[in-house]
């Protein structure tokens, strides 16, 4: 299996266990069909023939406890919802300047790793995917990764054009991939 790690903050953003395809619109912005399901707040996992103490038993709520919808990928990987104080996702100016400084710190990462054909791939694609995100930025929901680093890669979750299916968007050249 392969993990996809932010390249800025080393934060788990993506795996090969899901179908990743280059946007269309843009071939260095990578996007992934997700699914959106149920799962309660506060939801802990327990092995198999655990025995959980009374103490434990006696916090049961009955199956009445309260219920998230949340995407697959932000519940595998940690990711967090991107929202200023108010509760909104930030505007499309401050957006904008985040990915201006993004586009930077990753070109910068790629010049250091000294991929040349990245580089040139990355510089040539970058201002139109930035244009791109930008012009769609209303339609998106904004997540971060686990460690909540601000000047790391954002992923977007839109939805496809039937309004049900979920669909990630992250930049390929932000990504280092990790065999496990």
């Amino acid at each position: 299996m392969i993990i996809y790690t932010d390249i800025i903050s080393g934060d788990e953003i993506l795996s090969d266990a899901y179908d990743i395809k280059e946007s269309k619109d843009c071939p260095i912005l990578w996007e992934t069909d997700c699914r959106k399901y149920s799962k309660k707040v506060g939801e802990d996992f327990e092995l198999a023939g655990a025995n959980p103490s009374a103490e434990d038993a006696a916090d049961d709520d009955n199956g009445e406890a309260e219920m998230v919808m949340v995407h697959d990928i932000e519940d595998q990987f940690r990711l967090h919802w991107l929202k200023t104080e108010e509760g909104m996702k930030p505007s499309k100016d401050a957006f904008k300047a985040h990915l201006k400084s993004y586009i930077k710190k990753v070109n910068k990462a790629l010049a250091e790793k000294g991929d040349e054909a990245a580089v040139k791939e990355f510089q040539k694609h970058a201002a139109a995917a930035m244009k791109k995100i930008i012009a769609e930025y209303d339609d998106y929901d904004v997540l971060m990764g686990q460690s909540m680093t601000g000047d790391a890669m954002h992923v977007l979750i839109n939805f496809r054009e039937d309004g049900v299916t979920p669909f990630a968007i992250v930049w390929k050249h932000g990504l280092n991939s990790m065999k496990v």
